[in-house]
């Protein structure tokens, strides 16, 4: 029970990360103008953040759930996980440490895209917002891709977990989205100066989780992959 406690936790702050990291970030901006369209209306604001937040849960719920359950329902796949997956997780964990670190290149997605997508999806309303989420939540970059199956699947199907950690991972990654649509509905003015401390806060919180990852990887990689005590 411990565990998945820890777990949930892992699964919110991997959720969360991704979603201020500079890739993912760019998609959040453009769900932010999209949600706020109609800052006027607080209904309108509010139910478009909680749909989009909604959106982005079922895609990796979903996704997660596929992957996770694949490998646990394939019996030999299980067991030669479960006493082989620490020699695996270690490197993985150093890849998405160097991810984070800025050590390996990250390709930004096109902005153009973004706003034709935003403009098509604007027209169907709060239900555009949730298919936003569903949209931009599968539109993995190399950070996304290296915080969810690199940090997340391992974690998910360690606690045996298909559904709960990737869905909580979900709701980490719009919680920004939908702070701002609150911030959006309690007064636009403050929304500028809201914004500029999370993109601050952005480069110091994926630069200590970037090297916590990084070093844990690296003792997890020479104590099951070399067999050197650490």
């Amino acid at each position: 029970m411990d565990s998945l406690v820890v777990g949930i936790g892992s699964a919110a702050w991997l959720g969360l990360l991704t979603s201020i990291s500079p890739c993912p970030l760019a998609t959040n901006i453009a769900a932010i103008s999209f949600v706020g369209r109609d800052a006027s209306k607080l209904s309108i604001v509010l139910l478009s953040g909680l749909m989009y937040t909604l959106g982005r849960v079922v895609a990796y719920a979903a996704l997660g759930s596929l992957v996770v359950a694949s490998i646990l329902s394939a019996p030999g796949a299980a067991v030669w996980l479960q006493r082989n997956i620490s020699l695996f997780v270690g490197p993985l964990l150093v890849l998405v440490g160097m991810v984070l670190l800025g050590l390996i290149e990250i390709p930004l997605p096109a902005g153009t895209f973004l706003n034709s997508l935003r403009e098509r999806l604007q027209k169907r309303g709060i239900l555009g917002a949730g298919l936003l989420g569903l949209v931009f939540a599968l539109s993995f970059c190399p950070v996304s891709a290296a915080l969810f199956f690199g940090s997340l699947i391992p974690l998910a199907i360690a606690e045996e977990s298909p559904l709960l950690l990737p869905a909580v991972y979900g709701i980490g990654t719009g919680v920004p989205v939908l702070g701002f649509a609150v911030v959006l509905a309690c007064g636009a003015k403050s929304l500028g100066m809201v914004f500029q401390r999370v993109t601050g806060m952005e480069r110091w919180l994926r630069l200590g989780t970037g090297l916590a990852i990084l070093l844990i990887g690296i003792v997890l990689t020479l104590q099951h992959v070399f067999r050197v005590e650490v």
